[in-house]
């Protein structure tokens, strides 16, 4: 019998040491505690030898030669491992003992959470959960005022500089280029009003660099953009609004040839406002790193206008000539992503497209942020345009491209 006994309970503590070996097996990527980390806790006096000696690990013999086989390594490696954090933590402690707040003796004893009584009808033991009331902790009312309106600001100033000596060998001119982007955002908050859609965004682009080659001026603007773009819809089904849209574009300073006092463009001059009617589909996934909106107008309403046909050719701009306005009905589109590709990379783009059933005009702008840190980033900005309205190019027919690459300092905030 005691032999019988004595292996019961070494099966029972092997399997009991073997438990948490097989488990990490399952999670090998999981984090291992450490007794290290928690706070100091003096439990008894201890001395050197019992610090470092390791016990003797075993299934003891009996007399008739028993023994059980088992593979202990990994058990003294454990062992070896928390007598190492326990003879820093007894060092540490006798060594800085203002840092000891908490003693065992004096420690509460944790609540019992089961309770286990005898069923002696069935000879069995019953384990029953122990009630306890729960804690009630009284928390301060902090009023939470509601935002409507969801506004998000980004402003970023870009720019190059290049410095050449008169004296250089492979020849070359100074030169200053700089870009500004401001971008306002103001849209209504989806989470207290689900049934509405309503976005609103303005931005603009300014980009000037220095002209060497004009005689006439010291610098030239290559980016000049004033744009206000609205949303208005009402749900329909799932992700889909009856919608209204709005967008106005234009420009703010004069442009001129280089070398010549021939005009390119001024304030309104051009300037484009379409209206249309149709659906919404908006689309945002669970962390908002992708947000999709396409709006299709059927019915759309395209004003374009040349204030100052003085000095500008409004054919140029597809208005008749001698005429300030030119109205056309027809269909539009108009697709918007933002993709935030990494923690540091976000791709914006925006297709727009517009058509009286006589041309097509259309433009796609893709613009790629780089965040090197917070305040520093550097953009690629592509715009392709497709305009039939516009004469015709011997080399681009009826295409149109521009492309800026710059490294600056950026702004963002917003309020959610």
């Amino acid at each position: 019998m005691k032999a019988l006994r004595t292996i019961f309970l070494s099966t029972i503590l092997i399997a009991a040491m073997l438990m948490p070996q097989a488990a990490n097996a399952q999670a090998p990527d999981s984090i291992q505690a450490s007794t290290l980390l928690m706070p100091l806790i003096f439990e008894r006096q201890q001395t050197p030898d019992s610090l470092l000696t390791l016990p003797q690990l075993g299934v003891p013999v009996t007399a008739q030669g028993l023994h059980l086989e088992t593979e202990n390594e990994w058990l003294k490696e454990a062992q070896t491992k928390r007598r190492r954090e326990n003879a820093l933590r007894y060092g540490a402690m006798i060594e800085n003992p203002e840092l000891v707040k908490y003693n065992m003796a004096s420690l509460p004893e944790p609540p019992e959470e089961y309770a286990v009584g005898a069923d002696l009808s069935k000879s069995r033991l019953v384990i029953t959960p122990v009630e306890t009331e729960p804690v009630v902790v009284e928390v301060e009312k902090v009023d939470i005022k509601p935002h409507n309106w969801l506004h998000t600001f980004k402003g970023s100033l870009h720019f190059t500089q290049a410095y050449v000596s008169d004296n250089w060998y492979q020849g070359g001119e100074n030169n200053i280029n700089a870009l500004l982007d401001v971008l306002w955002e103001c849209n209504l908050n989806q989470v207290l009003h689900p049934k509405w859609l309503f976005n609103n965004s303005l931005q603009y682009k300014l980009g000037v660099m220095t002209a060497h080659n004009d005689s006439l001026r010291k610098y030239a603007i290559n980016e000049d953009n004033f744009q206000f773009s609205s949303q208005l819809g009402y749900k329909a089904v799932k992700n889909w609004y009856y919608s209204a849209t709005l967008l106005f574009k234009t420009q703010f300073f004069n442009n001129y040839k280089s070398n010549t006092s021939t005009m390119t463009a001024s304030f309104l001059s051009p300037a484009e406002l379409n209206v249309g009617l149709g659906m919404t589909y908006n689309y945002k996934d669970k962390y908002e790193t992708k947000v999709f909106t396409l709006s299709l107008a059927p019915l759309s309403y395209n004003l374009k206008i040349c204030r100052d046909i003085d000095r500008l050719n409004p054919t140029t701009f597809g208005i008749d000539e001698g005429h300030h306005t030119k109205h056309s009905f027809g269909s539009n589109l108009e697709a918007k992503l933002n993709w935030k590709i990494r923690d540091n990379i976000v791709w914006t783009s925006r297709l727009y497209a517009f058509t009286n059933y006589e041309y097509v005009q259309g433009d796609w702008e893709n613009t790629f942020d780089f965040s090197i840190t917070r305040h520093l980033n550097t953009k690629l900005y592509v715009h392709l345009r497709y305009d039939k309205s516009h004469p015709w190019h011997a080399d681009w027919k009826y295409w149109q491209l521009k492309e800026i690459l710059s490294l600056g300092l950026t702004y963002r905030f917003s309020t959610n």
